[in-house]
């Protein structure tokens, strides 16, 4: 007999599609949530949809207001520049550890996923899926746990900004560029280097992010 499915599976599927609204800007940047026009639009019930609402939240993906709305963060200058800074001394650090601790496993592994990475860079989802698995087995490899907790955190929020970077090819052979810099240095264990090139790639993608907004017409506070 098959497993019985999980009682939230429909709030798992409404997350998951108002998760790809929001990060796609098809919900815009300071638009309120009705929740009656949502559950019909999305052809749901208010439960699983408030559920799913509540999780958003929690991932500051939404904001509830003091009167009880709900909207789509603004994008805001100042968050953004301090999540990517925050971002970069994690990404920096995580860089320097994974010198001395990178096995020849953990090596192939990276040259691996840098493979994947070269092989989809025309392709943006795709690009962008092999870069985030590039950074993740990074943090695993270095084995802080307190960095690797808070860049999961992190990494959880620069999920919004990552369509106005990954967009175009510049960017993304850009990026490409400098993963190919960063795991040559960590097979060279180099730490220097390697914390230095992961510290600028996220400054340059916080830089992009920025100037992308900025000429979109999005409002930035």
């Amino acid at each position: 007999m098959a497993d019985p499915q999980p009682r939230n599976t429909g709030a798992h599927l409404v997350y998951g599609e108002l998760k790809r609204r929001i990060l796609s800007l098809e919900l815009k940047p300071g638009e309120r949530i009705y929740e009656p026009a949502m559950a019909t639009a999305l052809q749901v019930s208010r439960t699983p949809l408030r559920e799913a609402i509540r999780r958003l939240i929690s991932e500051s993906l939404l904001e509830q207001q003091s009167t009880g709305g709900v909207l789509v963060p603004a994008l805001d200058e100042k968050v953004i520049s301090e999540l990517y800074d925050v971002r970069a001394a994690l990404e920096s650090l995580m860089a320097r550890e994974a010198c001395a601790n990178a096995t020849a496993a953990d090596l192939e592994e990276l040259r691996g996923i840098l493979a994947r990475n070269a092989a989809m860079v025309e392709f943006a989802d795709e690009a962008m899926k092999y870069g985030v698995a590039l950074h993740a087995a990074i943090a695993r490899i270095a084995g802080n746990s307190w960095a690797q907790r808070f860049h999961e955190q992190i990494a959880s929020q620069v999920e919004r900004y990552r369509y106005f970077t990954n967009n175009a090819p510049e960017r993304r052979d850009e990026a490409l560029s400098n993963h190919r810099l960063l795991v040559e240095a960590i097979a060279s264990k180099d730490a220097e280097k390697a914390a230095k090139v992961a510290f600028h790639h996220v400054i340059g993608a916080r830089d992009e992010t920025l100037r992308v907004i900025s000429s979109s017409g999005l409002v930035v506070e």
